[in-house]
């Protein structure tokens, strides 16, 4: 059965400024063959603002950017951008081939809290994305407090959680990480940002790569830029499934608008 090297990108951001960002990560991709799936945080171009979407860099410049790395480093580049659309702006998942295929998930639950349910739209549909013999759902931060949008239907091996999750909720972002892996017998993979944005709130990390049983593979230091290298088996996967087949007994939920 296929592995899967996978790298997160625990790293700052500067605020609103897209260009700089995409320079910061050239640094960093420059080094980061032999991987299969790289990841960058939520708004990797502009950090967590909510005015910053009609002025944010375009989609196309976006995926011509991620697309130019996922050719470089024959691997999959992921992270989520402010996107301004014809129906408005939404917080998009993009997850780009090196082929060129480019994939795309827009969060569905937005952070009222800091007003996004006002500057962005709501995502409406859950995607599975597949890739190199793994099947992985993309999600965005605030949706890992709503553990039945993240329900396996035994349809993905991987939850890939992006995140500006800040350092005052550091302990909610780990045990909830956790949680999403043990009830759902899948991997999941978390990369959060560091540093402070511009409204002054300040960002510890914590990203992590936990397996289906639970157990943390690989995690960031607080509040340290990191790169977190991880390389997942799905043998193991579905060995623990066939020796503990919980979701044989799992209830049944629908999902209303």
């Amino acid at each position: 059965m296929p592995t899967l090297n996978i790298s997160l990108l625990q790293q700052p951001l500067a605020w609103m400024d897209g260009e700089a960002n995409l320079a910061h990560f050239d640094t960093l991709l420059a080094d980061a063959g032999g991987r299969d799936l790289i990841v960058l945080p939520e708004m990797f171009t502009t950090g967590f603002a909510m005015e910053t979407a009609g002025s944010a860099l375009s989609q196309d410049r976006v995926v011509a950017w991620m697309r130019q790395w996922a050719v470089a480093t024959d691997a999959m580049i992921a992270g989520s951008a402010a996107i301004h659309t014809a129906d408005g702006a939404v917080n998009r998942f993009l997850l780009v081939e090196p082929q060129g295929q480019v994939h795309c998930y827009d969060k569905r639950h937005l952070f009222r809290m800091a007003d996004e349910h006002h500057y962005y739209q709501a995502g409406q549909q859950r995607r599975v994305v597949a890739w190199r013999g793994w099947r992985i759902l993309p999600q965005v931060c605030y949706d890992l407090r709503f553990p039945v949008w993240s329900r396996n239907l035994g349809d993905y091996d991987l939850a890939l959680y992006v995140a500006n999750w800040p350092a005052p909720r550091a302990n909610h972002w780990q045990t909830l990480l956790a949680a999403r892996a043990i009830e759902n017998q899948a991997y999941v993979a978390g990369c959060n940002r560091v540093g402070t944005d511009g409204n002054g709130h300040q960002y510890s990390g914590d990203s992590r790569i936990i397996d289906p049983m639970g157990n943390v593979l690989v995690q960031g230091e607080p509040g340290v830029a990191a790169r977190l290298d991880a390389t997942l088996s799905l043998d193991v996967l579905r060995q623990y499934h066939e020796a503990f087949p919980a979701a044989l007994d799992a209830d049944m939920f629908s999902l209303g608008k």
